[in-house]
């Protein structure tokens, strides 16, 4: 069965690298239309666009920061005005800092609570008007294993993925009435850049099946939440980590 989403109207958050940008293609190939959001990123985003377009979908590039709720709103409102809707919403956009609790600064505090947490926040806001007119949606929230389980070093990015799954259950139940609904994703170790430098091999031996995911593991898991499929699915966190924490 070939899920399509043609006719639907996508904004993908961080969609220039890694998962974000697989997520991207998953959805554009699927036939979304995709809208590929970055914040300094402008060659890499194109680049994504630029292979959904050669390779028949539909796709272009926004630039906005998600920690900025004013630029949210604009961009939101750009969409809705060339697009008339917006039906999926991916809060992708996030970053890491690695810090012992007691070596980390308030600074990095807030840029990871401000993006990973905050941005999500404001994107689900603002995107939510316009879904509750519709009486239709689908967001979803990138969380990690880490905000469930925790890990050394990892405290304050463990708090706001784990701040993402309580956010995602409680729009779930604001927003399940109106017809939107919110799940999140909660990807383990995946290959991309933020990953270069963990110690992939030691893991992996405890990983039942054998390797780290791919962005495209986590995207199938986006798509199928996009889709019809999952329409009974509200308020769930669905885990990708090769049964690392079976």
């Amino acid at each position: 069965m070939n899920i399509d989403l043609k006719g639907q109207v996508a904004l993908v958050t961080g969609g220039s690298r890694g998962i974000g940008a697989s997520v991207s293609r998953m959805l554009g190939s699927s036939g979304a239309h995709v809208v590929v959001n970055y914040k300094s990123n402008k060659d890499r985003a194109e680049d994504v666009a630029g292979a959904i377009n050669a390779s028949g979908g539909i796709a272009e590039t926004l630039c906005f920061d998600v920690a900025d709720e004013d630029a949210v709103k604009t961009s939101v409102k750009e969409i809705i005005g060339r697009h008339k809707k917006i039906d999926i919403l991916v809060n992708n956009a996030g970053i890491s800092k690695d810090f012992l609790m007691l070596r980390i600064k308030s600074g990095d505090m807030d840029e990871m609570f401000n993006t990973n947490l905050k941005g999500s926040f404001f994107c689900t806001s603002h995107v939510a008007r316009y879904m509750i007119k519709q009486r239709k949606g689908r967001v979803i929230n990138m969380s990690s294993i880490v905000g469930l389980g925790g890990n050394a070093g990892q405290s304050v990015y463990a708090a706001t993925k784990a701040g993402l799954v309580g956010m995602t259950k409680s729009f779930a139940k604001e927003l399940g009435p109106r017809g939107v609904l919110v799940n999140a994703v909660a990807p383990g170790l995946v290959e991309t850049q933020m990953t270069e430098n963990v110690d992939q091999e030691s893991l992996i031996k405890h990983i039942p099946l054998g390797r780290i995911g791919r962005p495209e593991d986590v995207a199938g898991a986006v798509l199928f939440l996009c889709s019809d499929l999952s329409s009974y699915i509200t308020g769930q966190v669905i885990i990708m980590d090769g049964g690392l924490y079976a």
